[in-house]
């Protein structure tokens, strides 16, 4: 492996130096990428060069980060420039994040909020967005922006054909035009989805430890929603489905705002930093952000440095605990806070968890807490959406639950609701996982907590800050290290609690289409048309009260095992536009109704 980690490319660069190779190169190019991978590679300035062999060199150059022209990659081999190694380089480095802000990148720990309002609060200002995005109901696609969603279409449909395993380099950089071509047709939402498709493939094909399936099969349900509803939406919703390309920032006059918690984050490719999240005198939740190329190590760095907004002179942990004034504020849709020239702010007071206006975050309900996060984490919610999806809650520690995925705190909260409460960033670099281990060894502490919602069949938040449990201050559980001397008992042991009850229900029988669903991602359409006959399993579908999953997956199966024949009785080419119907309208329905068990799992016991 190279031990300097390649700039990020520009999508239409990778798929520039791939559609130019030779048939004979394509076939190559996968092999070309592993190898390359393998080689060293040392960072001068800007350039980024890479030793092919013992006599050549390959050499990215990345003005500002990142390798934005195929001429800027350059081999010295004797093939060169149509040689396999430059688009090898391309394949084998991360892929460019759009040029719009990069505080807009998703954390590999979880999603950005889709927005920050606060349970109970009023919605951020979005004059500027609302007046900007439907200028007419009657608005329908381009006939170049539906040519454009059908490649991207095209391009998902044939992942889902061939599987990862067949997803290389190739039909990567189809995905990457084709992304490249939405954006310049003004499709920034699915162009998104298909950057993200790419991603998530090379992690899967690389053995990335951090691979999960779910989460390459949200992206391409995704990919294929917004690229399906793009051919017959309109006014509104045509609006949400393209998306945006920049969060815009409206004015919203003086701002009071009391400090929460800073987090860290760490984005898969390569860049870092920090988050902190405010409150405003009326609740609404907004953050100030600071992500940049860096990595993890940057995020620690930009913890302790100053805010970027007006002439404030506080850190982003001190601001955590702090107040602003800010006037002349500007906020996105999201709750971002804009740091433009007009900003002005000073530092103020701040307010304590159990002060106003904080402590109104922890009054609301936690079911009516979690119903609001799940409208924000959907898998397939809007952008801009509302809600956010952080739930703010008093528990009692009950100690360690051991599960397949590792280690996780119990807790109780109000309503006799048991909560998972789960690290959020295994980097060891950062104080998640040692802090849960240590509020593991204080089974009864009570706490008033900050988690980010992971949806799933038990309650579950990823935990983000909590109250000390001295009972004085709070810690921000990514940076804030504790030690065995702030526990209750310093001499305590992790505990481990018994499992909660509570039976999977129809969550056991959804399952049944769901890793059907799951099973086409890693194999392609081929494994589920081998499967044979289902009638057993819509059988149990049907009996536990989802015939709508039974019609679904005797659909999927017909669908992957058909294959007509031309007089001759030879094959014709599978219906790939087909089964990628039938598989998107799966996905969603099986995401539909896992939200809905996951809200039903937030409602009080007693």
């Amino acid at each position: 492996m190279t031990a300097v980690q390649l700039p990020p490319v520009a999508p239409e660069v990778t798929a520039t130096l791939v559609e130019d190779l030779s048939p004979r190169l394509r076939k190559r190019l996968d092999a070309a990428v592993t190898k390359l991978g393998a080689r060293p590679a040392h960072r001068v300035g800007d350039t980024v060069t890479i030793a092919v062999d013992d006599e050549t060199e390959l050499r990215l150059h990345a003005p500002g980060g990142v390798v934005t022209t195929a001429d800027a990659i350059t081999c010295g081999c004797l093939l060169a420039p149509a040689c396999v190694h430059r688009a090898a380089a391309a394949c084998a480095a991360p892929t460019a994040d759009p040029p719009p802000e990069l505080a807009d990148q998703p954390s590999r720990a979880h999603p950005l909020p889709a927005s920050a309002t606060a349970p109970g609060s009023t919605p951020a200002r979005t004059d500027a967005f609302t007046a900007g995005s439907d200028s007419s109901l009657d608005e329908e696609a381009s006939p170049a922006q539906r040519a454009a969603a059908d490649a991207l279409w095209s391009a998902g449909a044939a992942v889902l054909e061939t599987g990862v395993d067949g997803a290389g380099a190739v039909t990567q950089s189809v995905l990457l035009r084709a992304a490249h071509t939405a954006r310049l047709r003004n499709l920034p939402r699915p162009a998104g989805a298909a950057l993200s498709v790419v991603t998530l493939l090379r992690a899967a094909r690389s053995g990335d430890p951090s691979y999960r399936t779910p989460d390459l099969v949200t992206a391409l349900t995704e990919l294929l929603s917004t690229a399906h509803r793009v051919r017959t939406a309109s006014g509104a919703e045509l609006a949400a489905v393209r998306g945006r390309a920049r969060r815009p920032y409206s004015p919203d006059g003086s701002l009071r705002l009391y400090g929460l918690f800073t987090e860290p984050v760490v984005t898969d490719s390569g860049h870092g930093g920090v988050r902190t999240w405010v409150a405003g005198s009326d609740g609404r939740l907004c953050t100030v952000g600071d992500v940049a190329p860096g990595g993890v190590g940057r995020a620690l760095g930009v913890a302790d440095r100053a805010v970027r907004l007006g002439d404030s002179a506080l850190t982003h942990r001190e601001l955590g605990r702090a107040g602003l004034a800010v006037s002349g504020a500007t906020v996105s849709p999201d709750g971002r806070l804009g740091a433009g020239k007009g900003v002005k702010a000073v530092t103020a007071r701040g307010a304590t968890w159990t002060e106003p206006p904080l402590a109104a975050l922890w009054e609301a309900p936690p079911a009516e807490q979690a119903a609001r996060a799940l409208r924000s984490t959907s898998r397939h919610a809007e952008p801009d959406g509302g809600g956010s999806d952080l739930l703010f809650l008093d528990v009692e520690l009950l100690g360690a639950v051991r599960e397949p995925g590792g280690i996780c705190l119990l807790a109780h909260c109000g309503g006799g609701i048991a909560v998972r409460l789960t690290v959020a960033d295994d980097d060891p670099a950062l104080a998640h996982r040692d802090n849960l281990m240590l509020l593991a060894a204080a089974p009864g502490a009570q706490l008033r907590i900050i988690g980010r919602l992971v949806p799933g069949l038990h309650p579950r938040l990823a935990l983000l800050a909590c109250s000390h449990p001295t009972g004085e201050g709070t810690i921000d559980l990514g940076f804030d290290r504790l030690s065995r001397a702030d526990l209750p008992d310093p001499a305590a042991a992790v505990r481990f609690a018994p499992p909660t009850a509570g039976g999977p229900g129809a969550h056991a029988s959804l399952y049944l289409l769901e890793r059907r669903v799951e099973q086409t991602v890693p194999a392609g359409r081929a494994a589920l048309g081998m499967l044979g006959d289902v009638s057993t399993e819509t059988r149990r579908l049907t009996r536990a009260g989802l015939p709508t999953a039974a019609g679904l997956l005797t659909a999927l199966r017909t669908s992957a095992a058909r294959r007509e024949r031309d007089p001759f009785g030879r094959l014709l080419p599978a219906d790939t536009d087909g089964f990628a119907l039938h598989w998107l309208a799966a996905a969603r329905y099986t995401a539909a109704v896992s939200e809905s068990l996951c809200a039903a799992a937030w409602e009080p016991t007693r």
